[in-house]
């Protein structure tokens, strides 16, 4: 009796979360996004630079020159969004797409000028405020086209440089006529396009269905028991418009999960579970073995696991080549337009050309050496040579050594590049002397005695 009487008192646990379980999520994530997406590009941490080529990497500055690394990086992020979609279905498109992000802010942006309008302009005739809230939306809609333009056309021209073109107003350049075609695209896309371009454009939702299988996350809709009231509040909260209650496999959804928000709100009310969840694979049951961690987020078949495990060995062997890389390229080449030249003091002169690149963030000095020529020494003007951040310099410079001192024909040296806080760069190269050993006519300074 007693143990009726205390189960009686006891409240019905709630089987689900009332609403905004995901969306408070996805917002957050989204939040994230677009402020990551704005300071990338204003502190180099990932931009294309078309003006000077350049590729800036998470801190590295990856010239165009560095084919290899630029596309081992292109080919990571394209295993990474393929990885994503064959595991955790669309989630890039619910949670981390800036067109999905941007189209849903614009969409509720109007939606708030349109109530806004009709509960302030109440003098106003139904037709008038709906033409005053449409002009307000897109007068209003201007200045973030302006901003995420700007934020845009900087992953491919330096911020300070785009920024004096806009407060110019500069339509005349190529830089400034591409910010304003550019800006006049965001515009558009915000105040009609939207989630159209999901649709009609975006091959992503293509390759998702191409790349989808028994366990790939979706979201389901699942009511073996007849628990559904048909209110329909999945198809209002949906964003895409869509009626999850027709099929798992449609095109248009993005697995935003607010269809699943909707559902736990109107049924956690009446102590039911939602029929809406997000589930792996055609299967949104559930089992003792899905319950343990690793399937949970995601692992729930060897395939999976081994592109995993791969992603990360890629990932890894990225940054160390990244890391290995010098900041400071040389590059030294023979000119054997002339053999040698000989100087009126004795002296076997053979002109060398270097090609010298700071790929860094610091001025660099370079310094020349050699060795394993016997009394010979660089001639080079403005030795050491001192490069600014971003600069290329190229230069020639004489290797001299006594006629006496050589073997007639082909003598091996080093060459050594030594820049500070980098590893010695070593370049084996070859001196020419005259074949003959008797003392050759001596020729006036810079003569060639030698012919290629």
């Amino acid at each position: 009796m007693s143990s009726s009487v205390a189960s009686a008192q006891m409240p019905t646990p709630r089987p689900t979360i009332p609403g905004t379980r995901y969306h408070r999520i996805r917002k957050t994530v989204q939040t994230i996004c677009v402020s990551i997406f704005i300071l990338l590009p204003l502190f180099d941490i990932m931009r294309v630079d078309i003006v000077r080529q350049r590729f800036y990497f998470f801190g590295a500055e990856l010239w165009i020159s560095e084919f290899a690394i630029l596309f081992l990086t292109m080919m990571f992020f394209w295993i990474l969004v393929a990885a994503m979609a064959m595991i955790y279905g669309r989630f890039w498109c619910g949670y981390l797409c800036p067109q999905m992000i941007f189209s849903e802010a614009s969409v509720a942006s109007e939606q708030f000028i349109s109530r806004w309008v009709k509960k302030h302009l109440t003098f106003a005739s139904e037709t008038t405020r709906s033409v005053i809230a449409r002009a307000a939306f897109y007068l209003l809609g201007v200045p973030p086209s302006i901003f995420f333009a700007f934020v845009f056309v900087s992953y491919f021209v330096p911020p300070v440089d785009l920024f004096h073109r806009l407060m110019s107003l500069d339509l005349s350049t190529a830089g400034g006529i591409v910010g304003a075609s550019v800006t006049a695209i965001t515009f558009f896309d915000f105040a009609f396009l939207r989630q159209g371009f999901c649709i009609s454009i975006c091959p992503y939702g293509y390759l998702q269905n191409m790349l989808a299988d028994k366990h790939t996350l979706l979201v389901h809709f699942h009511d073996p028991n007849h628990q559904c009231i048909n209110c329909a509040k999945c198809v209002k909260a949906c964003p895409m418009g869509i009626d999850i209650r027709k099929g798992t496999h449609q095109l248009e959804c993005t697995h935003c999960a607010e269809c699943v928000d909707a559902c736990s709100a109107v049924l956690g009310k009446i102590n039911r579970a939602t029929v809406i969840d997000y589930g792996w694979g055609d299967s949104a049951g559930s089992t003792e073995e899905d319950r343990r961690w690793y399937r949970r987020i995601g692992l729930r078949d060897g395939k999976r696991v081994v592109i995993l495990a791969l992603l990360l060995i890629y990932a890894i062997g990225l940054s160390v080549v990244i890391s290995l890389r010098e900041p400071v390229l040389v590059r030294i080449m023979p000119n054997r337009m002339t053999l040698y030249t000989l100087s009126s003091d004795g002296l076997v002169h053979n002109q060398f050309r270097i090609v010298v690149s700071n790929r860094s963030h610091t001025q660099k000095q370079l310094t020349l050496a050699l060795d394993g020529l016997p009394q010979g020494r660089i001639l080079a003007a403005g030795a050491p040579l001192l490069l600014a951040p971003g600069q290329t310099v190229q230069s020639e410079f004489d290797v001299v050594a006594p006629e006496g001192a050589l073997q007639p024909g082909v003598n091996h040296m080093r060459i050594l590049a030594s820049v500070p806080a980098q590893e010695t760069g070593a370049f084996d190269e070859t001196f020419i002397a005259p074949m003959d050993s008797a003392p050759a006519e001596k020729s006036a300074p810079g003569r060639p005695n030698g012919k290629s």
